[in-house]
């Protein structure tokens, strides 16, 4: 798939390519990022090349990951957010946000609109979102987009080679409005 390029009140949201490497690498120093996410640490500004110059080009390109950038009007990256493919209508939801962006509702608009992007025109029924236990931030993000937390799954993320338990939550079409590509039934109590 080709990428493409959304928009919201405030945001562009759009792939990267090379000259969005100095501004991942510059991001991606932040500790909490490295702790939370699963990129490298130390992150290299090679790393930072890797992201932007292959693995973004190459999930745009087989289909199996959509990653935005997200960007002020002027320019400056507030965060990065993608979409994995991991079954048949099914997608995982991920990101993270520039420590001088956070608190603003960048990441939960984005979210949004990604989301609604994902349901109407990528045929997915089922949104994952995934964090290991204790990334309250990136929880209070899902549950301000709409997701369900479902649980907990024990030692379902491997951070950094240490495997850790993991919040999942879930947003459906029907939580935004939209209608699903496949029916959806309920169980019935």
């Amino acid at each position: 798939m080709e990428p493409i390029t959304l928009t919201t009140g405030r945001l562009v949201l759009r792939t990267v390519g090379p000259q969005d490497t100095d501004a991942v690498y510059a991001a991606c120093q932040d500790p909490d990022i490295q702790r939370w996410t699963t990129i490298p640490s130390p992150y290299l500004r090679e790393h930072a090349r890797g992201f932007t110059e292959q693995m973004v080009p190459a999930g745009w390109a087989d289909d199996s990951m959509a990653t935005f950038g997200l960007f002020l009007p002027a320019g400056d990256l507030v965060g990065m957010l993608g979409v994995t493919m991991i079954s048949l209508g099914v997608g995982e939801i991920g990101f993270w946000c520039a420590e001088e962006h956070r608190g603003h509702g960048y990441v939960t608009e984005a979210a949004v609109a990604v989301a609604r992007w994902a349901f109407t025109d990528r045929a997915i029924d089922r949104l994952e979102w995934r964090a290991e236990v204790g990334n309250t931030a990136s929880r209070a993000v899902a549950r301000r987009a709409g997701f369900t937390v479902e649980g907990t799954l024990r030692s379902a993320i491997n951070n950094k080679g240490t495997r850790r338990d993991a919040w999942i939550g879930s947003l459906l079409p029907s939580d935004l409005a939209l209608p699903s590509t496949a029916p959806y039934l309920p169980p019935r109590p």
